[in-house]
């Protein structure tokens, strides 16, 4: 401490003004500096400057013991021996101004009265320091004390009030940007980094309560590697916030037993203190917390509590809005799909009016279901069917062609992956199963899948968690799954080639789609269909076909199932020149006589190959029309007992005795 400091005298109470009128002159100063003050610091060294030009004194500074001495203002300079510490005690201890002496001048000391503004300024004192001070200046310092005090609350106050007015501008210009971002990854980073910014510190993250999983999600968690992190809605901080619905502050994080160290200890970051706020939408419904870590100036204030909370009302109004965005934009995609899909099952066969009654029964669970059938059958439109008709509909409905993906890219296509996991992993990518959350994930083309995919795949239906590619987290999913595929799965199965146990956990039901020539009742329906379809797309009337194109289409064999009669009634509804849809127009479809049956060997004879033939054309007619005689006969252009006629010539057991059979 200080020594050489003796006190003449102390003075405990100002008058109104003190003798020198000067002073009122000075008081006004100080006032009217009010208004321009951009600081604490400058508005005191300026009102400093002034109390000094006015004593003509060298030195004017504030001292504050908290514990240690510290200057709050100071103008001028001071030998640390000349600090009159003896003097500043004496003068907080009896709440009086006093006036000590040395060699290098005199000091006036006066405590500073305590402002509610200014909690601290109960041990804050104004030193002041000149050759000619003496203790007709008592009441001036303690006068000065007064005014200095009751400045510094009013500017500190006015400058909290215009910081807090320019963070709402800043929160209320974010808003408005944040108005026009579509996607929420994008929309909570931007919100993040923002906030770091507002509230000057390390790290945010906006944590998205998962109610179904009890978990929170935080996306982003800036500063956590991979950028997301996944935790029990029932610990810590995040988890009070969120029970509770109320702003926590912590000063001290590994003080405080409501802190969860996981994440610290995972990630080497050590949290200091956190600000931690509830995110609600208009109805009051908790959508989860927004947390920011380590105030890079201390612990946060009052204002930082009142600027997160402010945050968190932007914040929420965005998510939701965001949400609803996308949600609608989903819906538009999703319908989009579903009517290109052409989810509707068209066809009057008995078995595609029983797969619409099973599917209809199904949609309503969430059972997988295993869909087989030739290529074009429409699996997908099944697929499709069933998500649409279900509880899920307004949820995603993720396709995945099997066949395309590789080893190497299986696990980054249906399970995601960490930035920076591989080479080209430049940030971080959500998988199918997780872009699939809460609705439908359909496997197409399941038999295609390689050994290492079956053995991932069939994890992650048993466990019901997935891992990102270079992550460590698990991430739980929702969604159901339908696989579908062209092979025999069963053959697969007992042949080595694919996994009895995935085998059994997709074929929990089976749906079988029949080739389109084995249900002949559907090819019209379907035909007429698309094309008035594909007549709206053309900007074409109402088109129709003719009796002879209809017989054409009916005669065919459809090798390429629905797949290939859709294709051509596209090409026909752009091409054919009228809205009569003849004959010729169909002459790109494969003739009859080369698509339906085996091409007759030339080893046989010219009359056994003719035979063959016409054995093999009869057979497909009367299955086209599903052994109806009579109709059979005219499709072939023939009379009933003609035909029977014709079949005993050719030894067709199906002839038996003729005219005497009736029409099944």
């Amino acid at each position: 401490m200080a020594s050489g400091w003796l006190s003449r005298n102390e003075f405990r109470q100002a008058p109104e003004f003190p003798d020198l009128p000067e002073f009122s002159v000075w008081q006004q100063e100080v006032f009217q500096l009010l208004p321009r003050a951009t600081s604490i610091d400058a508005f005191g060294r300026e009102v400093a400057a002034r109390l000094a030009g006015l004593l003509g004194v060298s030195y004017v500074a504030i001292w504050q013991r908290s514990p240690a001495w510290a200057s709050m203002v100071q103008y001028g300079r001071l030998a640390n021996d000349d600090l009159p510490q003896s003097l500043m005690i004496e003068a907080l201890d009896r709440d009086a101004a006093t006036i000590g002496v040395k060699a290098s001048g005199s000091c006036l000391v006066a405590p500073l009265p305590q402002e509610d503004e200014l909690s601290s300024l109960g041990t804050a004192v104004l030193v002041i320091h000149g050759k000619n001070l003496h203790e007709k200046h008592l009441p001036a310092a303690l006068f000065a004390a007064q005014t200095f005090a009751t400045a510094l609350a009013v500017c500190q106050k006015t400058i909290k009030a215009q910081e807090r007015a320019e963070k709402l501008r800043e929160i209320l210009k974010l808003a408005a940007q944040l108005a026009n971002e579509q996607q929420t990854e994008k929309l909570l980073t931007r919100i993040a980094e923002e906030a770091t910014r507002l509230l000057d510190c390390d790290r945010a993250s906006i944590f998205i309560w998962d109610r179904e999983h009890h978990e929170v999600i935080a996306c982003p968690a800036l500063g956590v590697e991979g950028g997301s992190l996944r935790l029990s809605d029932k610990v810590g901080v995040v988890g009070e916030v969120i029970s509770k619905v109320q702003l926590i502050r912590v000063d001290d994080a590994y003080a405080d037993p409501r802190f969860h160290r996981k994440v610290d200890a995972s990630s080497g970051y050590k949290t200091s203190n956190l600000l931690c706020g509830p995110l609600r939408d208009l109805d009051g419904k908790v959508l989860g917390a927004f947390e920011v870590i380590n105030h890079r100036q201390g612990p946060f204030s009052q204002e930082d509590e009142i600027t997160l909370l402010d945050l968190c009302i932007q914040i929420a109004a965005a998510l939701q809005n965001t949400r609803e965005r996308e949600l609608l934009v989903t819906s538009n995609r999703q319908l989009t799909e579903q009517v290109s899909r052409g989810v509707n099952i068209v066809g009057e066969s008995p078995a595609i009016v029983a797969m619409r009654s099973t599917i209809r029964r199904l949609a309503g669970t969430d059972l997988p279901v295993l869909i087989l059938g030739e290529s074009g059958t429409g699996k997908e439109v099944v697929a499709s069917s069933l998500h649409y008709q279900g509880s899920r509909a307004d949820r995603p409905f993720i396709a995945v062609n099997c066949a395309a993906l590789t080893e190497t890219l299986l696990e980054s296509e249906l399970f995601g992956h960490e930035r920076g996991s591989f080479t080209d992993a430049h940030e971080m990518r959500r998988g199918k199963f997780e872009l699939a959350e809460g609705g439908t994930i359909f496997l197409d083309e399941i038999g295609d899948l390689s050994a290492g995919g079956q053995a991932k795949l069939l994890r992650v239906l048993e466990q019901k968690v997935i891992t990102r590619v270079g992550g460590s987290q698990t991430i739980p999913i929702n969604a159901r799954v339908i696989a579908a595929t062209n092979a025999r799965l069963a053959e697969a199965v007992r042949a080595k080639k694919f996994r009895e146990d995935l085998y059994f956990r997709l074929n929990v039901v089976t749906l079988e789609i029949p080739p389109l020539r084995e249900r002949a009742d559907d090819v019209l329906p379907l035909a007429e269909y698309f094309l008035e379809q594909f007549a709206v797309q053309a900007r074409r009337g109402k088109m129709h076909l003719s009796a002879e194109a209809r017989r054409r289409l009916q005669s065919h064999a459809w090798p390429g199932n629905v797949r290939e009669l859709r294709n051509l009634m596209e090409r026909v509804a752009f091409l054919a020149p009228a809205e009569r849809i003849e004959v010729e127009d169909l002459a790109f479809i494969l003739s009859p006589e080369r698509d339906s049956f085996h091409e007759p060997s030339l080893d046989m004879g010219l009359s056994e190959a003719t035979n063959s033939f016409q054995q093999e054309y009869i057979r497909r007619a009367i299955k086209r029309v599903r052994n109806n005689m009579s109709e059979a006969a005219r499709l072939l252009g023939l009379h009933r007992s003609n035909l029977y006629r014709k079949m005993r010539q050719l030894d067709m057991a199906e002839a038996g005795d003729g005219d005497e059979e009736s029409d099944s």
